[in-house]
């Protein structure tokens, strides 16, 4: 059956040994009393919360999914019930504004705590993540009245927050929506539209919810130019709408159905249809996409770690399965002689897939960690050279998080059914819903191939390869000062000729694109990979030579299995930088009849 215990000797590790966070935290002054001491603790409650609060819901949640019926959505048994006693212990308010009732948390925390909601219960995690995203929006862009009014009762877990983009006749391209905003005598907006694939758009979890839709105005510019975003609440405030607290009359906004999905059936996607309902503008007219990316970007991070922590929770159970069923002999010979067979877990394949597993989890939860530092230079430095090279890394590092965490969760999920055997094909052994639940993170937030077109060419060719020369930079200079340490021996060489390799792999993408605008689609998933598995070995080093000195098993299983990385999953680099090589002509060229 599946299991999931928070990892958290490892993510201790990852946050104070590798990255040394309380050094960085104390350096930053919001954040500055957050010790090694309080986050230790706060990582053990967090575990101790969702193991026991949310890990037991998760398969019952996915039996049952949500139901729909009037317009009103009720999710599984004890979703609600939880969610209360998760707002009631703080949780709901973990990295919030603490001017607005919210704790402040450092973002390199808040990533391991998002990683356990996940591997516990994604359904349930991906309510509380719009949410979060919604509040850094409106604290990023809202008035100071919208903030009072709505980031107090967000914080609390009283109200939950959504993202309204997409459309039934468009996706990524949101130059094309329909959504209407006409102005009021009032300030106020009347909306007007259908938004769909709506996470947590309707539910009976809390009092009120809050949509950040796109609209445009009447007069508003063609396309991307033209969106406009706006805070629309299912109930309206008693009082006036921007200075009143409470949820009083029901807005022009409803739940048109429910989507029967894959999986995630605990977390009620709507059709939500808003028909004249009242609303306000968040940051200025025709600069919305602007705006909402601010909540975009931290949903990308989320979705990605979506797919680290279930391939964590599928990690897992497959080991405790492993050592458990026992078939067949080990090839040395009998491992387990008086029974009548070894556990699989001797055998060698069985023992590629748990490796791979290991490896790819481990990396993720230390470029997850980097990429949480880097958030918190970007919001609580007061360095404007250290926030600006910050905020570049999080640009560069963002689509690779959500698409190379997701690809990877996948392929980590589907391995952890496979060494369940047949049953991992069957539903009551919870490998094949950590598949399920996982293969929606490498659609939704943007699908991972816009992601790689994003990185290729947003964040590569846009800029003559800036982001990715300063990133280098900072690895070759690690490699500098670190190069001679014990715990590189036998990786050193690897990781020096995987840097070089991801250099190469940026200069011909820069030459191709300057050649053939259809090298950058063409190539874009093949250089995402292999950025990711080159920044992986990077992070691996980190980790091998901050576990050389420990004599534990801790430490010697992660130096074993950061050896495994550089021998089995790093060559995969090589043959994406042939794939890049190969150029765009051959995927290009067969006319469209011909498919």
């Amino acid at each position: 059956m599946a299991i999931y215990k928070a990892p958290l000797e490892d993510m201790r590790f990852v946050l104070n040994d590798v990255f040394q966070a309380e050094h960085l935290w104390s350096s930053l002054p919001p954040i500055s009393e957050v010790t090694r001491d309080l986050s230790d603790a706060v990582l053990e409650e967090a575990g101790k919360m969702v193991e026991n609060l949310l890990f037991p819901l998760n398969r019952d949640g996915d039996e049952e999914g949500c139901h729909f019926e009037d317009g009103v959505v009720t999710t599984p048994k004890g979703f609600k019930e939880a969610f209360k006693t998760y707002a009631e212990n703080g949780w709901s308010a973990f990295s919030g504004n603490p001017e607005f009732g919210g704790q402040g948390m450092p973002k390199s925390l808040a990533v391991l705590f998002e990683e356990m909601m996940h591997s516990a219960n994604s359904s349930f995690a991906l309510y509380p993540a719009l949410t979060n995203g919604a509040t850094l929006c409106l604290d990023a862009h809202a008035s100071d009245e919208l903030k009072q009014a709505y980031l107090p009762k967000l914080y609390s877990g009283e109200w939950a927050g959504t993202m309204c983009l997409t459309e039934p006749h468009c996706g990524t391209d949101l130059g094309i929506l329909r959504t209407k905003a006409v102005p009021r005598d009032d300030g106020s907006y009347q909306i007007s539209g259908t938004k769909i694939f709506i996470t947590g758009g309707e539910h009976d979890m809390v009092d009120n919810i809050i949509h950040l839709v796109l609209a445009k105005l009447p007069d508003a510019p063609a396309g991307s130019k033209g969106i406009s975003l706006f805070l629309v609440p299912k109930f309206l405030p008693d009082a006036d709408p921007v200075s009143g607290k409470e949820a009083g009359e029901r807005n022009g906004v409803a739940a048109g159905s429910i989507e029967h999905k894959m999986g995630i059936k605990g977390s009620a996607t709507c059709v939500m249809n808003f028909d004249s309902a009242k609303g306000w503008l968040v940051g200025e007219i025709n600069q919305g996409l602007a705006c909402m990316f601010t909540m975009m970007n931290y949903e990308r991070l989320s979705i990605g770690i979506q797919g680290l922590g279930l391939g964590e929770a599928s990690y897992q159970s497959a080991v405790d399965y492993a050592r458990e069923r026992i078939q067949g002999r080990a090839a040395t010979g009998a491992a387990n002689p008086d029974g009548a067979a070894d556990p699989i877990i001797v055998h060698g394949d069985v023992r590629r897939m748990l490796m791979t597993m290991r490896a790819l989890n481990e990396g993720g939860r230390a470029l997850s960690a980097y990429v949480g530092i880097q958030l918190d230079l970007v919001k609580f430095s007061e360095d404007e050279e250290v926030r600006r090279k910050a905020a570049d890394r999080v640009a560069l590092l963002t689509p690779v998080a959500k698409a190379f965490f997701t690809d990877r969760g996948f392929e980590t999920t589907v391995l952890g059914q496979q060494v369940f055997g047949g049953h991992g094909y069957i539903r009551e052994w919870g490998m094949e819903q950590f598949v399920r639940d996982c293969r929606i993170s490498q659609i939704y937030e943007g699908t991972n191939g816009i992601q790689a077109l994003d990185l290729a060419g947003r964040k590569v060719t846009r800029n003559g390869g800036r982001y990715v020369e300063s990133f280098l930079a900072e690895v070759r200079h690690w490699i500098e000062e670190n190069g001679q340490e014990a715990g590189l021996d036998g990786v050193r060489e690897p990781l020096v000729a995987a840097v070089d390799r991801l250099q190469m792999a940026t200069e011909e993408l820069l030459r191709q694109a300057g050649d053939n605008p259809d090298a950058v689609n063409a190539g874009a998933v093949e250089y995402l990979d292999l950025f990711g598995y080159v920044t992986y070995a990077w992070l691996w080093a980190m980790m091998m030579v901050n576990a050389a000195g420990r004599d534990d098993d801790f430490g010697r299983a992660k130096m074993i299995t950061g050896r495994f990385y550089f021998e089995r999953l790093l060559p995969r680099s090589e043959a994406l930088a042939r794939q890049l090589k190969a150029g765009a002509e051959t995927m290009m060229s067969l006319d469209a009849d011909l498919f």
